[in-house]
């Protein structure tokens, strides 16, 4: 079997395992509360198997490659109102739609969380320790030694050297205030990173990491450290294309996600079958995450967007009307299709060029 269908394969088990998690949050929180389910489905496009189930129809699409927990009484027009019962989405308590809509960005949260943990507990954790300083860098000049172990920087704990580099990254040359530990002594310094004409971009001049084990129930904690870490991850990558600083190649769909698994599983390969899994559960703890952040952005559509309208019943008192938020999340699924057909054809040039 060829990498790339091995990639492939991999990418289609994560993506269901993301999107299955996500709709089953939605699904447990409005059966537990009340609300009936339509249908749930895994997939999209034709219908491959399917099962009734109460009120309920189960079923498995064509396609792996999304999903959908249907509600009763969802997107209904203001005269099919009175068609639905206490049972409908429509017509259940603020905060039980509230909750309902939440869960599933949620269990994409805990999902996350989950992996993290059997990850920490599995794998090394590279600590945020000073290896190594460039001659004449900004390290260099702020007086970072090997052997000091990052603290802080402006005031934002760190606990895994990636998150130094990412801080770093979003700092644009603006001078960075450092604690850290030397000889068990806290001591501080302003670092203001250095501009490279050659890559366009600022280094901190330090090399930077420290293998160490994670044993026992410290794992709890520092999957949380990890999960963090993500989610800091997207949403300052969210602030950056919102201001333009990244390009739409910075942006990837399905078919980029193909390519990056199987660049990284073509780089882990030769250290074996752990290496591989290890390496493409912390891909899908850093996917679950951004899956989680994404539809919560209050945009149509999204569950975030969803969530706008909810909120604001509670503020003014009374629902918006449904043939109004209706059309705004129809005008909003429009739009992300439109999204997601250009990122698939701008995924499609980039790795063809």
């Amino acid at each position: 079997m060829s990498s790339t269908i091995i990639s492939i394969f991999i990418f289609f088990l994560i993506f269901g395992i993301l999107v299955t998690s996500h709709e089953f949050g939605h699904f447990i929180v409005a059966k537990t509360g009340g609300i009936r389910v339509n249908e749930f489905f895994v997939g999209m496009g034709p219908t491959l198997w399917k099962k009734q189930k109460g009120e309920t129809l189960y079923s498995i699409k064509l396609l792996p490659i999304g999903g959908a927990c249907v509600f009763d009484g969802m997107d209904p027009v203001e005269e099919e109102r009175a068609n639905y019962d206490e049972h409908s989405f429509l017509n259940a308590p603020v905060w039980r739609r509230i909750a309902t809509l939440f869960a599933g960005p949620f269990a994409n949260f805990i999902i996350a969380y989950i992996l993290a943990v059997i990850l920490v507990s599995f794998s090394a954790w590279n600590f945020p320790v000073v290896n190594g300083i460039l001659e004449d860098s900004a390290a260099d000049e702020a007086g970072l030694l090997p052997g000091d172990k990052i603290i802080s920087i402006d005031g934002e704990k760190v606990y895994m050297s990636s998150e130094v580099i990412l801080i770093s990254q979003f700092a644009e040359g603006t001078p960075m205030k450092i604690v850290y530990e030397r000889n068990g002594e806290k001591l501080k310094t302003v670092l203001t990173p250095k501009y490279s004409e050659e890559d366009a971009r600022y280094y901190m001049g330090v090399m930077i990491g420290e293998y160490g084990e994670i044993k026992g129930p410290a794992a709890l904690k520092y999957a949380w450290y990890e999960v963090r870490s993500y989610f800091k991850t997207t949403y300052r990558s969210l602030a950056l294309l919102v201001r333009g600083k990244l390009s739409k190649d910075d942006v990837s769909g399905p078919v980029g996600m193909v390519k990056i698994v199987d660049d990284t599983y073509e780089e882990v390969r030769p250290y074996g079958i752990s290496a591989v899994i290890l390496t493409m559960m912390s891909l899908t703890v850093l996917l679950s995450v951004n899956l989680g952040v994404m539809n919560l952005l209050p945009l149509p559509a999204l569950d975030g967007g969803r969530l706008v309208f909810q909120f604001i019943e509670v503020i003014v008192g009374k629902p918006v009307p449904p043939e109004k938020e209706g059309f705004v999340h129809m005008i909003g699924m429009i739009a992300l299709l439109g999204l997601m057909v250009f990122v698939l054809f701008n995924d499609i040039s980039k790795f063809t060029r």
